[in-house]
């Protein structure tokens, strides 16, 4: 059974000399317990081309100290880490190697480096004797393990976060440490400086010189794709640990994805992106079982807390926590599925392999600023074209369908400018923020419509159980009034969306 704790620390280059200033004068720091030194040996483990380590992901089997065990530490935020442990054994728990497993695909976890810790420990205490940070002064040997077993040594200091504390205690405390002489670390993490110190003799080199910004049309698509590409492999594992809003963002990186395949069709060759499309379609619509669920249990539930008492009628709470449990478990056990599928793995090679040797056409070369508009303005094409049609038809399903066609349009336009904001700046943030707009209105209709189905099935399944089905009716009832108002509001929000000048300075 795998836990989970948010770890929130900093990091400070140290000698064996290293003296600590006096700690308790810190605001709310009532004392500091000596808690004596611990002996810690962990081994890292990752693939033969430390992928793992490339993602600033540390998995490790570490014995001695409070929390002997495997820990897997993720990457939220620079200083913070979801730190998930799993009890000692032999090899690399199942349920850790699923968190990494898009990281490692079928690439074999192995030691890498070994780390061996002397650890002086410091608890800060309140007054009443909760802990707000444990400092510790680690004498640290690292040993490789594999190309040749090259050694290192040095000395660190760490600050970690109590569980419950405030976090701007780590400031006062950076604050002390400074004044003291003490700077911060250069390396994120044990492992990171441990790998730079072992590295065998022909992988030393100079610092590779820092990325180039993007010049040409092709360039600038292909830092969006691979900022798309990340945002799926950094929320795979919150998918997994059913993390809130995973699911929907790793869905968002796959329509962006493949959104931009479409918009720049003139940049990339079709016959590469297009079957790679098809796979991101895919696990898009695998993913979005479980987040339509989401989103439809969010809006049920927000509707039945804005009626009254009096007209809730009959176990209406009960019968939807029944309706969603059910539906959303079978919807998050498909998502996980897909995501241990070959299928699912292929598709992670396959944009490794994009974006590694890009199918770029001609037009790539060619300027941002007159290409890439040209893509963007031709997805408005087809969102105008939509909208127009929505608009000339009388209300009803014809006109339900029509409007969902225009959000899905809606949609591509504005990740067009979004992706395009990076080369043409303001007048593509502004043409994304409009096309959003339209996408809210469109995307709140057809949410409206998927709700009146559902209230019609539960309003049947309340009247088969000799429920009152009113409450259902009610609710039905209120969202046609919904949807009619953002029908109505569609024209208003359309008008300003398309306004010649908008499209104009695209175009500089």
């Amino acid at each position: 059974m795998a836990d989970t704790k948010r770890e929130i620390e900093r990091k400070y280059e140290a000698t064996p000399d290293t003296r600590l200033p006096d700690l308790t004068g810190i605001p709310g720091v009532s004392a500091v317990h000596d808690k004596g030194v611990a002996e810690l040996d962990a081994v890292y483990y990752d693939t033969a081309d430390l992928r793992l380590a490339a993602a600033a992901i540390t998995l490790r089997r570490r014995t001695g100290g409070t929390d002997a065990g495997w820990h897997l530490k993720l990457p939220i935020a620079p200083g913070v880490r979801d730190e998930i442990s799993a009890p000692l054994s032999d090899t690399v728990p199942s349920s850790l190697q699923s968190l990494v497993r898009a990281r490692t695909r079928d690439a074999e976890l192995t030691p890498e480096v070994r780390l061996r810790t002397s650890r002086e420990v410091r608890h800060l205490v309140d007054a009443d004797g909760s802990l707000l940070a444990e400092l510790s002064k680690d004498a640290v040997r690292a040993e490789r393990l594999t190309d040749g077993g090259r050694k290192a040594r040095w000395t660190e200091i760490e600050v970690e976060l109590g569980d419950d504390a405030d976090p701007s205690i780590l400031d006062a405390i950076d604050k002390k440490l400074r004044k003291a002489g003490v700077r911060p670390a250069k390396s994120p993490s044990k492992l990171a400086r441990a790998l730079a110190e072992t590295a065998p003799e022909e992988d030393e080199r100079a610092t590779p010189p820092a990325p180039q910004p993007p010049q040409t049309s092709g360039e600038y698509v292909l830092a969006y794709l691979r900022e798309q590409a990340d945002a799926l492999l950094a929320y795979d594992p919150g998918v997994r640990r059913d993390l809130p809003d995973a699911v929907h963002q790793m869905r968002v990186a796959t329509r962006r994805m493949r959104s931009a395949f479409k918009t720049f069709r003139k940049i990339l060759d079709r016959t590469v992106t297009d079957p790679i499309g098809d796979e991101l379609k895919w696990l898009a619509g695998e993913l979005g079982v479980a987040r339509d669920q989401e989103v439809l249990t969010e809006r049920l539930q927000s509707r039945i807390d804005e009626v009254p008492r009096t007209l809730l009628l009959g176990p209406v709470l009960g019968r939807l926590q029944i309706w969603s449990v059910a539906r959303g478990s079978e919807a998050r056990r498909k998502a996980l599925a897909a995501l241990d599928t070959e299928r699912y793995l292929s598709l992670l090679d396959s944009l490794d392999a994009l974006l590694s040797d890009p199918p770029l056409l001609k037009t790539a070369r060619g300027a941002p600023a007159r290409v890439l508009p040209k893509a963007v303005l031709k997805d408005y094409d087809r969102l105008a074209a939509r909208i127009d049609h929505a608009l000339e038809l009388p209300p009803g399903e014809e006109r339900d369908l029509a409007m969902h066609d225009a959000r899905k349009a809606a949609k591509r336009a504005r990740y067009a400018g979004e992706a395009a904001t990076p080369a043409l700046g303001k007048a593509a943030k502004k043409f994304a923020k409009r096309m959003k707009a339209v996408q809210t209105v469109l995307g709140d209709h057809q949410d409206s419509v998927v709700a009146r189905e559902a209230l019609r099935n539960l309003a049947i399944q309340a009247h088969a159980a000799g429920e009152s089905a009113f409450t259902w009716g009610l609710l039905y009832g209120r969202e046609e009034t919904q949807a009619a108002q953002r029908e109505a509001e569609l024209p208003e929000v359309w008008k300003e969306a398309s306004v010649p000048k908008l499209r104009a300075d695209l175009t500089g």
